[in-house]
């Protein structure tokens, strides 16, 4: 348990580092960032390149911004193997539902408990 505690640690700190490291030493903003990660984990999923990584880290390859991207390609993947070209539409929606669900409803009740100010 704590060795794969280490690890996720590990993996996502270095994945965090990368990120950082981004928006130091280059131009891009940190929406560009985001966007890149994602299309980088949809890539590498895509690829069945990232399954290896989040095996051995677990949630320090799934919580960040790549894992987001794998899932959807996981979820596309496994979708069009099932319904055909429709599954292209529909399968990274149905992968990613629960997750994004929650990233609303956790924005939502930040938002009415929070007071926002004005600069």
């Amino acid at each position: 348990m704590i060795m794969m505690l280490i690890k996720a640690f590990v993996v996502g700190g270095l994945i965090c580092v990368i990120g950082q490291l981004l928006m130091d030493l280059t131009k891009l903003t940190p929406a560009r960032i985001l966007v890149l990660f994602v299309c980088i984990g949809v890539l590498l999923g895509g690829l069945d390149i990232y399954q290896p990584l989040v095996d051995f880290a677990g949630a320090g390859a799934t919580v960040p911004l790549t894992g987001f991207g794998n899932a959807l390609a996981k979820g596309v993947k496994e979708a069009v193997q099932k319904d055909g070209f429709l599954g292209v539409i529909t399968g990274g929606f149905s992968a990613c539902a629960a997750g994004v669900t929650v990233a609303m409803l956790s924005g939502l009740v930040v938002a009415m408990i929070c007071r926002p100010k004005e600069k």
